[in-house]
This record gives C-alpha cells, structure tokens and sequence, in this order.
C-alpha cells in the first residue's frame, strides 16, 4: 500500500497539522515495504561515494564493528552543524516472538525523513480500515539499516564538533524493547563505540596530542545519581559560575583505546538498575550516561569538548507494567517524570524560549550545560513495527516530532 504526498517539515509552522492522517479500507494482509535509494548519504543527507566508504579503515584497527566510523573519518565528508537539535526515527525488525505469533510489519520508511504508521481500527458498523499516520525527521532509518549507518547520519557529527570546541549529547527514546539500548550502548556496535574509535584516532593526530579522553558511566534512577563505575556510589551534581554541570566525586578514566572503553562501559553496566515489568523480563529502570570528555593535557585539565551518550529507561504505560508492586509502579512514575520534562526543554530550546525547564528533573539539570551554548543534540526515537505496539509507536513518534 502506498502513500503519497509528504508531511510537513520538521519544523513547526503555523497552521499545519505535523501528522499526516489518510483512511484505506482494510483489504487482505497488511504487507508493505520501505523506498530504498541506491545512494548512501553523510551525516547530514548529502550523497557521498560508496567507494570511499568501501576502502577506508584506521589504522590498526581490526574490529570490522569499527568501519564505518573509521569511514567516516577518513572520507572527511563535509557535514553541517547548523541545526542545534536533530531529530531521528529508527525502526526496528520483528523480532522472532512477533514473527511466531504472525504479527504483521506496520511501519514503513519512505525515503530517508518520512516514516509511516499503518493503524489498523474498525468503525462503528465492523468495517475494518487502514489509518494513516505519517512524520517527517530530520532522518528516517528503516529495519534494514546498520548501526554503522546510523551512527554516521547522528552521533559522528557531534564527534567533529566536541573537538570544535562543543558539547553534545545524543540520547535514544522509546518503549521498552524496541533497540534503544542496541543502538546507543550495543557491546560490539553501538555508537559509543564507533564514537569512541573515531575520538581516539582524531587524538592520535598531531593537531590533538594535546588532549585525551576520559570516560565517566552513571545512572539516575529514582531521581538519584549513581556512579556505575564506583561501586553505585551516590553523586551530587552542581553548577559552577559559567554553568557548567559538575559532578563531584565521580570515577573517570583516562581511555585511548577502544577495548578499554568496552572494558570500562561493560563493567558499569552490570551494575546498572534493572526490573521486570509487564512490557519486558530486563527492563532498564534508569537512565544511563555515559560521557567522554575532552580535556587538556597541561594545567587543570580543562575540559575542551564533551559527548554524552543516554540509554533513557523505557517510556510504558501503567497497564504496561502488569501486576507490579509499589516499587515497580514509583519507578515508572519517576521514569515519565522525567521524560516529560526532557520533552519541555528541548521545545523551549527549539523556540528560543526565554526559559527553559531544566530544574524540572535531574535528568534535565545533569544535561544543562549539554543543551545550553555552544552545544548540539541528537535524539534517536525507537518504535516497534507489530500492531500490538502501534499505540507505543505512535506515542514515541508524537512525542520525538517537535
């Protein structure tokens, strides 16, 4: 089934509805299947030669997980950092539970910035039909594409811009289960890693051996900072004089590897707060962070760039979280909390509004200095693709469009 015309632009302008709505009639199985361009593009949709990226690799570097960073690198393809907050969609593939159980595949990626959501409803007389929704991005990544691709099109940027002097974050958002934690902390591909590789090859050029990298983990959960790499040990944050956020006491390690920076992030996630609710056996109950700084050699070691990599804890319904107890239901609470406020800031800061709400969660006043200045972020909203999830999906969609 497919669908024409597009949606608005990313951008809000007055008097247009963002969300695309059309009705079909429901007639046999739903099956549909995403345009895909021969053409790959850099990080920022320009096409760029699939040769150059097919033949590059650091140096030294015999992970296959790391080509496409080590690709970005070296192909130097041009990106524009014009746009302070990006905004993504990844689709995940069902998965063999959802394929058991015969569910079918209702999202469909049209291009690289327009996604569709295929709601199957009945009307009031049981004819079944086919709504519609669709959304524009600022990219649109479909079942098919890599963790390489996608790191490539969101988080390399941001590496070229921590050492420009920048801070950045890029956070993942989406119900439990549908690939936040695969796409930002997966163990051999995630995009730390391949941040990681490309951060530690640009410091092994000349223009940097000025600089090294050092590496922090924590979570909040419960409104609380624990630091993943110092026994759980409870953090405090604060705010200096040029508003930065400051987190006293916690564990950082000077990294120029990438093994090490695996080493060091599999060791804090093991001790990260996990829970079994309704909607998954291991679901993530925190939010985690990890960090990779940017400091001076010489001196106090000041700090010239920064990247935040965020697993945010899974948004669920309460009816999603089951039979739960009062612990269960507290964290989900918690979680919402403070992923609404998370939603508040980065519309008051894509408004230039005279105020934004950081004091509104922990989580938005630890990522202050990350929002704020010379800064940038990427957000990567992730959906499930099975009927049963459309709601969630729809949900995560509305609440990532701007």
């Amino acid at each position: 089934m497919a669908i024409s015309g597009n949606s608005g632009s990313f951008n809000n302008h007055a008097g247009r509805n963002p969300i695309k709505k059309k009705q079909h009639v429901l007639q046999g199985q739903l099956s549909f299947s995403p345009k895909r361009s021969p053409l790959q593009l850099n990080a920022y949709g320009v096409p760029i030669s699939v040769a150059a990226l097919d033949s590059t690799t650091i140096s030294g570097t015999s992970n296959a997980t790391l080509h496409a960073s080590s690709s970005s690198l070296k192909s130097n393809a041009k990106t524009d950092l014009s746009d302070r907050i990006r905004v993504c969609v990844r689709k995940r593939p069902l998965n063999k539970k959802e394929l058991k159980k015969g569910e079918s595949d209702i999202a469909t990626v049209n291009g690289r910035r327009t996604i569709a959501i295929f709601e199957p409803k009945v009307k009031v007389d049981l004819t079944k039909y086919v709504e519609t929704h669709e959304f524009t991005f600022d990219e649109a990544f479909d079942s098919e594409t890599m963790n390489d691709e996608v790191y490539r099109r969101t988080a390399f940027p941001l590496v070229e811009y921590i050492f420009q002097g920048g801070k950045a974050t890029c956070f993942a958002y989406g119900q439990t289960g549908s690939g936040k934690t695969h796409t930002m902390l997966n163990e051999t591909d995630g995009l730390y890693v391949m941040a990681g590789s490309d951060i530690f090859s640009l410091l092994g050029r000349s223009e940097y051996s000025h600089l090294a990298a050092w590496v922090s983990f924590y979570e909040i959960y419960q409104g609380q900072l624990y630091d993943l790499l110092g026994a759980r040990k409870k953090l405090f944050a604060r705010e200096d004089g040029k508003q930065n956020v400051c987190i006293k006491g916690i564990k950082e390690y000077e990294v120029s590897q990438v093994g090490r920076l695996m080493e060091i992030f599999e060791h804090g996630n093991a001790t990260r707060s996990t829970g079994v609710t309704g909607a998954n056996a291991d679901s993530s109950r925190s939010h985690a962070i990890l960090q990779i700084v940017l400091k001076h050699k010489e001196g106090k070691g000041r700090i010239q760039g920064k990247l935040s990599f965020i697993d945010l804890a899974g948004s669920e319904r309460g009816a999603d979280r089951g039979e739960t107890d009062q612990k269960t239901r507290m964290e989900g609470s918690e979680i919402n909390k403070s992923l609404l406020a998370l939603k508040e800031c980065i519309r008051a800061l894509d408004q230039d509004s005279r105020h934004t709400p950081f004091r509104q969660s922990k989580l938005t006043q630890v990522l202050k200095d990350s929002f704020i200045g010379n800064s940038k972020t990427c957000m990567i909203a992730t959906i499930s693709p099975n009927i049963s999830n459309s709601e969630h999906s729809l949900n995560t969609l509305r609440y990532a469009y701007r």
